[in-house]
Parts: C-alpha cells; structure tokens; sequence
C-alpha cells in the first residue's frame, strides 16, 4: 500500500498541444518549452477510473483534486471502483473497448495486462518520452534506469508510467498490544514460534477473544507474512501470478502454492484457526471500522495492518494503558521478510481510445506535470503549504488539525485531503515521508533497514508477446480460482493438510500449473 519522493529538474513551462484533427506523434514539435497546457485552452477534460480503499475512501471534495484542477487547468471526472472490484472493471473496458476512461490509475502491465498491451489496448507510453520530460527527470535521479527498462515487454516497449521510489519503508506489519506482552511478562515476538506463543497466552488470559486478527480479508496478513516461508501466493502475491513464487537465490519461478513452502506456512495457519488464536471472520473482508473496533476493545490484540492506523485504535480505547506497537519482521523457515517491495509500482495506463484524441500530447503532458514534476510531487505528499503544512526554514511542518488527530498525519493527509493517497501519488521520497511519523516509526524503520534483506524486490515480470501472453492469463484464471478454494479450505480446517494435500496437488498439476511456471522462466529476460 505505500512507500516514498524527491526534486526534479524538468517540469518545463507552458506550451501548446498538436494541432487538431492531425495524429499525435512522439516527437516535441510544436511543443518545445515541455509544458503541458495553457489558460487560452480552456480545462483539459478527463476521466479517470480510482480504486477505491474502504477505510480512506475517496472523496470528490479532496483539496489535492481541486488543487490539481486549479495549478493544472484540468477537469478531472472520477469513477471510483471498489479495489475488490478493481481488477475486472479495468479487465473489462480494456478487454471490450467500451466506457473506457482516459487514464486508468493504480495499474501495472503484469498478468492480463500484458495480454492487453500487446493486442494494441493499452498506449505504449514509451514511445512518447519527449511528452513525459518530468517521469524522464526521476528517473534519472533515483537512478531507476534498470528498473525501468525491465517493465518493458516483449516488444521491447512500456505501456504505462508506474509509481517511483527512492528507497522502500516499513509501513506496516505485525502490531500488537504492548502494555500485555510486559503485563504478561512476556518478550517482544521475534520468530513466528514466539507470536504463537504470544497469542496462545492472550486466549489464555481472555478465553473468549480471537487474538490475532486481520485487516481487508486475507490478503494483508498472506502478503506480509508467507516471504518469511519462502513463498508469496494468492491475491496480491508478489508475482501477480496468483499461484508462482520466486526464488531469490535461484532467480527462477517456482509453483508457489503446490510447494513444500506453502504446505508449511498454512499448516502454521490452520493451527493458529483450530485453537481460536485466527478471527473466524478473517475469510470476509473486515472493514477499517470493525477492524479497529475489534482491536479497541480486546476481542482482538494483534493483527497485521499499517502503522498509521495506530493512533486511532488508541484513541477509541478504553482499557487503561492500552498501547499498541509495530514489530519488524518475524524470523521463519525462510528468514525474516516483509511484503516485497520495488522502486516502481501502480501506476499509469492509457487506454488506446486515448491516442485517438486530438488533444492527446496535451493530456500526457498534463499527467507527467501533474504527477512527476516536483510541485506536483510535493503537492501530492504533503499537500498545499499554509493548510497542510508550513516551513520551519527546511523543514515541514505539519497543521495543528493533522499533527493532533487520532489518526496520525499520514492517515488523516488521506482521509481529509486526499495527500498520500495511493493511486494519486506516484513519487516518493523516503526523506519526506517519514515527516509523517514519530521517533518511535523512525527507529523501527531503521532496525528494519539494518536487517538482512528485510523487503526484498518484486519479482521481475516475463517478456511474453502476445500469443504467449494469451496462453499464461488462460491458464492462471483456473489455476487461481481453485487455488483460492483450497486455501480457504486448508485454512478453516474443511479439508486436511496431511490427508488431501497429495489430491490438491494433484488437481493443480492437472491445471499444468508446472507448464505455468515454465512459460515465465521460459520467457525471462536474459
């Protein structure tokens, strides 16, 4: 969910657009002061799809859409998808070219997409650089050049302008109750043996509470914990491919969910679910509201969330002494491993209907000065000076209003204003961000920091072309859908760890999830 920020040499001036009714082409004539718009223009209309998160749920109001209205001269019409939803929307206006918007934010070219790109759905952004001067510039700067000529595609082109990063941070994780841990006597977790013994005590002392729960469905605890077992699978694994995992030393895929890995991690699960120590609710999403009530009044007393999302559990607790804190990664099989992490991410797509507009060198010009020059980029993380922040010489300086909520800076940025938002910020500076936090936030990150390996790298994505690509997104629907049966099943206790693994295997092997594997190891760059 996030991550950091910094200057730019590059946003350009005011400049014009390609002439109407001539097709745009990837050249700067016409345009050479870089700039994207003009007042004389009138508002660049357009529509933009959002996913939208439940607990910071969009709002049309936010001050960062009407400021980028106003600096930008744009008219920005959203259509707010729920996340859970957020995939097969895109899928499908992609897939059938109907109620396409102009830009699809918070999207990659891995899984269907690439399929997509390669079929001529999606704009090959790349073959536009002199329109995208600013993206250009970062680039540069945090010296991503590497990371960014791996997004390409088989055809050696990139189809969208993801989010960038200089350095990843620690955002969330596992957070549980302190003030029990030294009320019980008992040592901060350190490996996943120590919370099983953390949350047995919890049951013990508090018979009917569910000690560990979850944030958003399974996906958020899946994801930062199964890479200290060697493994990432499932919605939102780190590969995209629902069912592979990579591995690190071998710099190859593997069939994640049918592994000796996975076999381990949710046979740790299931015992956590048999003993009462796992929220029987974790199979449905559990909203931010709920969430946060569970842990503010002792039916639950860890999770694994975002440490933003301390302050206001700690606000709406009654307990005496209540205190939450967040841990670093625990010590498993594998070693100890958080979510995996890039210095890029979601970001940009342009559907081709795009392209096909008049205005369209004006509309990517718009978008690079908007999310990649460094008052765009500012604008997006720390909002607008005099009502968000001001400066103390070089420092920021944050208002009373988000200093003093419950909620911490950096949630309450998102939740009133719209700052720090995901799919609205695409640069990130690690240095700005951690402005957002306390002591406590910074030490934890620099305990993380120093550890070996603590976030690794996203997985690199395969260099299919487009037969190829149509091939794995054939096979990764069934292998996932029938993978996500099974683990629910695994997980709740419906079938046996033991006694059905050997028929689970044997149904994914007959869904040729090896034949899966070996398309993208096949189709690696070299």
């Amino acid at each position: 969910m996030s991550t950091l920020l910094a200057c730019n040499a590059g946003s350009g001036g005011n400049g014009g657009t390609t002439g109407e009714g001539t097709t745009p082409s990837p050249s700067n004539e016409g345009n050479t002061s870089g700039g994207a718009t003009t007042e004389a223009e009138g508002p660049l209309k357009l529509s933009l799809y959002y996913a939208d998160n439940a607990t910071l749920p969009f709002k049309e109001d936010w001050l960062i859409v009407q400021e980028w209205e106003k600096r930008y001269n744009v008219d920005l019409s959203f259509e707010v998808i729920p996340v859970a939803d957020y995939a097969t929307k895109v899928s499908l206006a992609l897939n059938t070219g109907t109620n396409v918007p102009d830009v699809i934010l918070y999207q990659t070219t891995k899984g269907e997409n690439a399929s997509l790109a390669l079929n001529g759905a999606i704009v090959p952004i790349s073959d536009y650089a002199d329109w995208t001067p600013n993206f250009n510039a970062r680039v540069e700067e945090f010296g991503l050049q590497e990371q960014i000529a791996a997004l390409e595609l088989k055809d050696g082109k990139r189809y969208y302008l993801p989010s960038l990063f200089d350095k990843p941070f620690y955002d969330g994780g596992l957070i549980l109750r302190e003030d029990l841990l030294q009320k019980y006597g008992l040592p901060a977790p350190k490996t996943f043996d120590d919370l099983y013994a953390v949350l047995k005590k919890f049951k013990e002392e508090n018979p009917d509470s569910y000690p560990l729960t979850i944030l958003a469905g399974p996906r958020v605890l899946y994801r930062m914990t199964m890479p200290s077992y060697g493994v990432s699978v499932g919605k939102n694994g780190a590969s995209g491919t629902n069912t592979l995992s990579w591995d690190y030393e071998k710099q190859e895929y593997f069939p994640g969910a049918i592994s000796d890995q996975y076999k381990q991690y949710m046979t740790y699960l299931a015992k956590l679910y048999k003993e009462g120590l796992l929220d029987p609710e974790m199979a449905e999403p559990i909203d931010g509201d709920k969430w946060a009530q569970k842990m503010a009044t002792g039916k639950s007393f860890a999770s694994y969330a975002y440490y933003d999302q301390i302050g206001g559990i700690e606000a709406s607790a009654t307990e005496e002494g209540f205190n939450l804190q967040m841990y670093p990664p625990l010590q498993g099989p594998a070693g100890a491993h958080h979510q995996p992490k890039s210095s890029t991410g979601s970001g940009i797509l342009f559907p081709k209907k795009t392209a096909e507009r008049d205005d369209f060198e004006r509309i990517v010009r718009t978008i690079d000065e908007m999310f990649f020059s460094e008052e765009g980029a500012k604008l997006a993380s720390s909002g607008v000076e005099g009502v968000t922040y001001t400066m103390d010489g070089d420092k920021i300086k944050y208002a009373d209003d988000l200093t003093s909520s419950a909620d911490g800076i950096y949630k309450s940025m998102q939740l009133k204003y719209g700052f720090g938002a995901d799919p609205l910020q695409l640069v990130w500076v690690n240095a700005r961000e951690m402005t957002k936090y306390d002591e406590n936030y910074l030490q934890i990150n620099a305990t993380v920091a120093a550890m070996d390996e603590a976030i690794q790298a996203i997985p690199p994505s395969p260099m299919f072309d487009d037969m190829t690509a149509e091939e794995a997104g054939s096979l990764q629907t069934p292998l996932a859908d029938t993978f996500e049966i099974w683990a629910d099943a695994f997980l709740t206790g419906k079938k046996d760890l033991n006694a059905d693994w050997d028929q689970y295997v044997t149904e994914m092997k007959n869904l040729q999830i090896e034949k899966f594997a070996q398309l993208y190891n096949d189709n690696m760059k070299k």
